[in-house]
């Protein structure tokens, strides 16, 4: 079984930036595919960016450019930097993990979720 539990959500205006972490436990994070995904009220869970366990990323077109997703294996930690936010931007995010290595832009293909954190992004 795996743990994850996301952090750094909040409220910031528009322009600034967040650095969402998620700290992950039980299971060896090194060989998991990662990833970030968010749901607005009303919307469906959407992707927003992945990483692989050899660093390799993937990312939605509505964050190329603003978002980074990094991960530290030694501290079992997915990070997701978040600059130049938007108001649409608004949503909870979550962490998500995979049984196996490759990155992935679709929900069903994680395994594990964290509880989410809340992004506020004021205009």
């Amino acid at each position: 079984q795996v743990q994850l539990v996301e952090s750094g959500g909040g409220l910031v205006q528009a322009g600034g930036s967040l650095r969402l972490s998620c700290a992950a436990s039980g299971r060896t994070f090194s060989s998991a595919g990662m990833g970030w995904f968010c749901q607005a009220p009303g919307n469906e869970r959407e992707f927003v960016a992945a990483i692989g366990w050899s660093g390799g990323t993937y990312y939605a077109d509505s964050v190329k450019g603003r978002f980074t997703i990094s991960r530290d294996n030694a501290k079992n930690t997915l990070y997701l930097q978040m600059n130049n936010l938007k108001p649409e931007d608004t949503a909870v995010y979550y962490c998500a993990a995979r049984r196996t290595l490759g990155i992935l832009d679709k929900a069903w293909g994680y395994d594990y979720w964290g509880q989410g954190t809340q992004v506020t992004v004021s205009s």
